[in-house]
């Protein structure tokens, strides 16, 4: 393999590592908001639930527009087809999280009920919907879409929610739900830690079957494709193991070893998938002979050995920064530590700040 190549797949790696990170971070983000209304029974509880993420979420957003950026700079055609032919699953992605960033800062602004309820569902529908089309596309992405011999996508939007992209969808809702609420099981107290733990219980089970069942319809298309590969199988089967050791953990009060389960298994998931897509970018339904390789995806020699001086440089830095920010903000949360409204910013009592 002569250095061109090596540094193509360097990057298909360090893509995929900016997924992973992406998917693992705010994956808890994504479950924390879909879970508000179900944790949070009060104004106070929900404050809580709410600021149990404040300081992270926007951060743990960075990880997407890195990902899609190093996409963009190291492969420049699979950017292309992939923005191109999802515009509008992507689109919709991109609606959601934008009503549920905005959410997240208005929801403070007014003091009736009605407004508060109105943003606190804007979190918990543009937090579903991202989960459950995230699922979706990447589902299409390893399973193949209509791509032509031009590299364009053909399809429509429809030609994307088939029954293997739907449950891809159910795959991520279900297991960021769970990943959530051990999330929440970490970083609040007395009753809203015990709703936590009682959301985990139900929900991670779930997800460990819902994923186990998408994993071994991808085995078996795979084997139909004559595509199946060792390492697929072992992170598949790791995967698997994770997902059922995770609720076991729980049910024995570890609920910090369910959560590092919970993100190892979200993590190890799209490694696999990551897996079964190399090494092509994009894989078409039509034809084989229209699939997309690194080879034929990527930027030119010079550019991806710049990007990566740079990614070597920067990528530490940007880690041990993120890092901080989660000890920084490491202590639990009750409704305790919030005063019932007296003014328009959502702050907790004993501070003025996140």
């Amino acid at each position: 393999m002569d250095e061109y190549t090596t540094l193509q797949v360097i990057w298909f790696a360090l893509i995929a590592v900016l997924w992973i990170g992406y998917f693992v971070l705010e994956g808890f983000d994504f479950g924390v908001g879909m879970l508000l209304r179900v944790i949070g029974r009060t104004n106070a509880e929900r404050r809580a639930v709410i600021h149990s993420i404040g300081p992270v979420w926007d951060g743990n957003e960075v990880w997407l527009i890195v990902a899609g950026g190093a996409t963009f700079a190291a492969f420049p055609e699979w950017y292309a087809t992939l923005f191109s032919g999802f515009y509008l699953a992507l689109f919709l992605i991109l609606i959601a999280l934008i009503f549920r960033g905005v959410a997240f800062e208005f929801w403070g602004k007014h003091d009736t009920q009605a407004w508060r309820d109105r943003w606190e569902w804007a979190i918990v529908l543009g937090s579903g919907l991202a989960a459950l089309l995230w699922g979706v596309a990447w589902a299409n992405i390893v399973r193949g879409v209509p791509i032509d011999a031009r590299h364009e996508y053909v399809g429509n939007f429809v030609d994307l929610l088939h029954p293997y992209a739907l449950l891809g969808g159910l795959v991520t809702v279900s297991l960021f739900l769970a990943h959530g609420a051990l999330f929440l099981t970490l970083r609040t107290k007395g009753v809203l830690e015990e709703r936590a733990r009682a959301a985990a219980a139900r929900f991670a089970p779930a997800a460990a079957l819902i994923t186990i069942a998408f994993l071994l319809w991808t085995v078996l298309r795979d084997a139909d494709r004559a595509r199946i590969e060792w390492l697929f199988l072992v992170l598949a089967a790791v995967t698997a193991m994770l997902l059922g050791a995770a609720p076991l953990a729980l049910r024995d009060g570890r609920a910090g070893r369910a959560f590092a389960l919970s993100a190892l298994a979200i993590a190890t998931l799209f490694a696999t998938l990551f897996v079964d897509l190399f090494p092509h970018t994009m894989i078409s339904s039509l034809s084989h002979r229209f699939d997309m390789t690194l080879e034929a995806s990527s930027s030119s020699h010079y550019t991806l050995s710049v990007m990566t001086v740079v990614a070597v440089v920067l990528v530490p830095v940007v880690l041990l920064y993120q890092g901080w920010s989660y000890w920084v903000f490491r202590q639990r949360l009750s409704a305790d530590d919030f005063a019932p409204p007296r003014s328009s910013s959502p702050r907790p009592r004993s501070s003025r700040a996140w």
